[in-house]
């Protein structure tokens, strides 16, 4: 059966086939179910054996990721954003004989980007780890809808959100900003202070776009207590902060920095380069951010509308603990708000992606990742490529259109014609937590068939 195939259902039914299933009967998980729990909620999904493996204690698997950290060797090799960035300068000084030069150089680069990541995801011994990277990833989004910052993407997430996503916020925060990508994503590159003798000379002026997303969606929230007047004097205070393009990393300007006071969130400011910083950490240390930061965490690891208690009680720990996250992420995993609604999440593509191909295996060689990443594409949710810095959404409500559904079962379905050679419905028991409806629709299945109905089933789309 190809994917056009499929039997019809209508657009309602198939929203309906992907709501949370309700056979667990009460909020305390069994272990397998735990353990189930721990590997989809915590990790990127469960492969056969895993579950037996970790069902002794799931939170202790979980816990001791986050004290043992694994770096994927999916990793290794890729350039950082400083040889990127020379050899884009390089480029953009040839092209002016050769227009075509760099762009299938560059595009290979992105998509060996994309694939080591997700590769990374699907086999990585410390799938917790990963599920962070991808969380704080989408924090601080960097899109490859800009074009001029889409080869050092990778990088950047290497570089800036992967050291530090069990770290302090503060440095991760500050890592981020100072990045190229996210100087040239948010077009910091390019703000000059219009008082400054680079501003007097050239009449250009601020840009404040990275001001704004900081504020808004970096650490404060759009409810935050900041307004324009902030907004201005934070773009006044990041003026300076630019990119080297012949040595392609950060430097700061001093000849582009807005002079005189400043004054944000009722404090001021008036000292160069440190202005920055000392924003930074303020912003940081906000009441407003570890609420925003705390909420967002409940609502990734807990559920949509995340249990007020569970963000009372990150929100404190952040801020008793000045943002170390990995005293933070400890409590959310202890937490037993986190643990109450299994199933509660809607998979993302990506996150089925991973999930699909943890089960059933990945292939090797450069066809096979560039499949991989169009998987992606078509499922609508591109490699580091959010519509805009706000990231993707992390709400069943965003990925429920029964257009976008459908095409969710013609990619399982296209993957079990591939991979669905002497399964039994008997692997469902080692992957997902089967209700009555799925293991009556298993019963009998087998090869492609079973595979495809274990995939599409309600309990597999759901973390």
């Amino acid at each position: 059966m190809q994917p056009h195939d499929l039997p019809m259902i209508a657009p309602k039914s198939i929203v309906s086939a992907f709501m949370p299933p309700h056979f667990f009967g009460t909020n305390k998980l069994m272990s397998k179910e735990a353990a189930l729990f721990a590997l989809t909620r915590f990790g990127m999904g469960a492969a056969p054996g895993e579950v037996a493996a970790i069902a002794a204690d799931p939170r202790a698997w979980v816990l001791e990721q986050l004290d043992h950290p694994a770096v994927p060797p999916e990793l290794s090799g890729l350039p950082d954003h400083a040889t990127t960035l020379r050899r884009m300068e390089e480029i953009r000084k040839a092209k002016k004989t050769n227009p075509e030069l760099g762009k299938e150089e560059m595009r290979r680069l992105f998509v060996a980007e994309a694939a080591a990541r997700t590769r990374a995801a699907i086999s990585s011994r410390s799938p917790v780890v990963e599920r962070l990277v991808r969380f704080w990833s989408n924090h601080f989004t960097v899109s490859a809808q800009r074009h001029h910052v889409a080869p050092i993407i990778g990088a950047f997430e290497r570089e800036a959100i992967r050291p530090q996503v069990l770290g302090h916020f503060h440095d991760m925060l500050r890592g981020v900003v100072r990045h190229p990508a996210m100087l040239g994503y948010l077009d910091n590159a390019q703000s000059i202070g219009p008082n400054s003798p680079a501003g007097q000379k050239q009449r250009k002026g601020l840009n404040e776009n990275l001001a704004r997303e900081i504020l808004e969606l970096h650490t404060l929230g759009v409810n935050g207590g900041y307004g324009q007047a902030d907004v201005e004097a934070f773009a006044g205070i990041l003026t300076g902060w630019t990119i080297d393009p012949a040595g392609g990393f950060f430097r700061y300007v001093p000849n582009r920095h807005e002079p005189g006071p400043k004054r944000l969130l009722g404090k001021s400011f008036d000292g160069g380069e440190m202005e920055a910083e000392r924003a930074l950490l303020i912003l940081s240390r906000d009441k407003a951010t570890a609420r925003f930061v705390a909420t967002k965490l409940a609502r990734h690891f807990a559920a949509d509308e995340p249990p007020p208690a569970l963000v009372d009680g990150l929100a404190r720990a952040f801020l008793d603990t000045d943002g170390d996250l990995l005293a933070v992420t400890r409590l959310l995993v202890t937490r037993n708000e986190t643990w109450a609604q299994p199933l509660a999440k809607l998979r993302s593509p990506e996150d089925l992606v991973v999930a699909a191909l943890r089960l059933t295996g990945i292939e090797g060689g450069e066809d096979f990742d560039r499949r991989l990443v169009q998987s992606l594409n078509l499922l609508g949710q591109p490699v580091w490529s959010a519509p805009s810095p706000a990231g993707w959404p992390d709400r069943a409500e965003g990925w429920m259109a029964p257009e976008a559904l459908m095409l969710r079962l013609e990619w399982l379905k296209a993957l079990a014609d591939r991979r669905g050679k002497g399964v039994t419905a008997a692997l469902a028991e080692q992957v997902i937590a089967a209700g009555p409806a799925t293991r009556q629709a298993l019963a009998g299945a087998s090869g492609s068939e079973a595979l495809f109905l274990l995939l599409a089933s309600r309990e597999f789309q759901r973390r």
